[in-house]
């Protein structure tokens, strides 16, 4: 079986710090929208306006635990970077996208610090890879051996 390009990553070591800040966050932010629906998953989902509100909310929250779950582990990073980036910008244009136009520039700035470094986090694993710390890395030299 040949591995894809997808688990290549020419990245350093130390690519990991990424990984681990991106997927922590992202795999505890899944854990509390089911912890604390009201506040976190689908009470917020209602109050933001996201439509089917009850099915939207738990897998948003299965795809932030498995994907970040990926990320920390280096496994399918660049995959798992996808979904992540399609998450964190709907989070963007539904929470602080209208935050600007209510709240004004700084406001929006604001809260939106931890939203844009998630989201270049993410594209910066999608572009670079996991780096020579993961799985992906441990998969592919274990094909490249073959």
């Amino acid at each position: 079986m040949r591995v894809s390009r997808t688990l290549r990553s020419d990245a350093p070591a130390v690519t990991l710090l990424v990984r681990l800040l991106v997927g922590w966050v992202f795999l505890s932010e899944g854990i509390q929208k089911f912890l604390f629906p009201d506040a976190l998953g689908v009470g917020r989902f209602v109050k933001i306006g996201i439509p089917a509100p009850h099915f939207f909310a738990p897998f948003v929250g299965v795809v932030e635990i498995v994907c970040g779950s990926l990320l920390i582990l280096g496994l399918l990073t660049r995959l798992a970077a996808i979904p992540l980036l399609i998450d964190i910008s709907v989070a963007i244009l539904t929470t602080k996208i209208p935050m600007l136009a209510k709240s004004g520039f700084w406001a929006a700035m604001h809260e939106a610090r931890t939203d844009y470094c998630m989201w270049l986090g993410a594209l910066f694993l999608l572009i670079v890879g996991a780096g020579s710390l993961s799985l992906d890395a441990r998969l592919s030299h274990r094909e490249s051996r073959t």
